[in-house]
This record gives C-alpha cells, sequence and structure tokens, in this order.
C-alpha cells in the first residue's frame, strides 16, 4: 500500500476511485451521500445516488463497481452512524477481492473514516495493510 497527499480527483481516468459509503437510503431509494469524496462524486456523477441506492437496496451495505471506474467502500451502517472499524475491514477485504477479480492495477482510496468519521489513520491503516498491496494508494488531502 501506498500513501499520497492530494486531490482524488487528479486520478480521474487514471485509476480506479473508491468512495467512502453509508447504508443509508432516502424514500426514493436513492443512497445518502454524506460529506467528502461521496458528495463530490454525487455532483460530479448525477447518476450515483440513484445507482448505488439500488445496489445497497437489492445486495445490502458493501463494496460495488459504480462504474465510470468508481467504486464504493462503506465505512458507516447508515449516515448517522460512526465508522466502524468491523465494517472498514469487511470493506477492504471485499475491495482487494474485487480488485483481484477484476484486474485492476491501480485502486486510490481515500483514508477511511477519517476525514468527517473521526477516526484516526493510526487506527484505520493496520485494518487495510492486510488487504492492500502495491496497487492500492491511500490519499489524504492538502
Amino acid at each position: 500500500m501506498h500513501a499520497a497527499v492530494g486531490d482524488i480527483w487528479d486520478y480521474t481516468g487514471l485509476a480506479i476511485i473508491v468512495i467512502t459509503t453509508n447504508g443509508s437510503l432516502t424514500r426514493q431509494g436513492w443512497a445518502v451521500p454524506g460529506n467528502g469524496v461521496t458528495r463530490q462524486a454525487g455532483e460530479r456523477y448525477p447518476w450515483l445516488v440513484e445507482k448505488l441506492g439500488r445496489m445497497i437496496g437489492e445486495q445490502g451495505n458493501h463494496v460495488f463497481d459504480l462504474g465510470s471506474g468508481l467504486v464504493s467502500f462503506p465505512v458507516e451502517e447508515t449516515a448517522w452512524s460512526q465508522p466502524s472499524f468491523r465494517l472498514i475491514a469487511r470493506s477492504a477485504q471485499e475491495l482487494r477481492d474485487l480488485a483481484d477479480a477484476a484486474g485492476w492495477q491501480t485502486v486510490v482510496v481515500p483514508r477511511p473514516g477519517c476525514g468527517g468519521g473521526g477516526l484516526s489513520w493510526k487506527d484505520v491503516q493496520p485494518l487495510l495493510a492486510p488487504w492492500f498491496d502495491s496497487r492500492f494508494t491511500v490519499i489524504r488531502q492538502q
């Protein structure tokens, strides 16, 4: 796993971009984007909240290939709950499995749960380390 500082959107078209998500849905069945990278993704890709909501509604709160080089990475059970170490670890494993199956060579991940979620990177990094190999770059905003 590599570390970087910068804007995750600079990797658009160059890598798979991971967005941290939660399992909440609106009355219409759309995903609740929360803050940070997922909100930015929703602004860039207007179809995102509907597609992610449909996938969560049908399959649960899991890692999904959303298309257009985007992948969901659940960190919270709901939009109003705190990030879960258990869920972050499970999402890391699911992301690794999906990257293996899809043959992805470059995957960029924001520090899960460490922005608006308030978790410390020193607590989250060990959850990712068993799953993230050299294909994965964890990025921190400048």
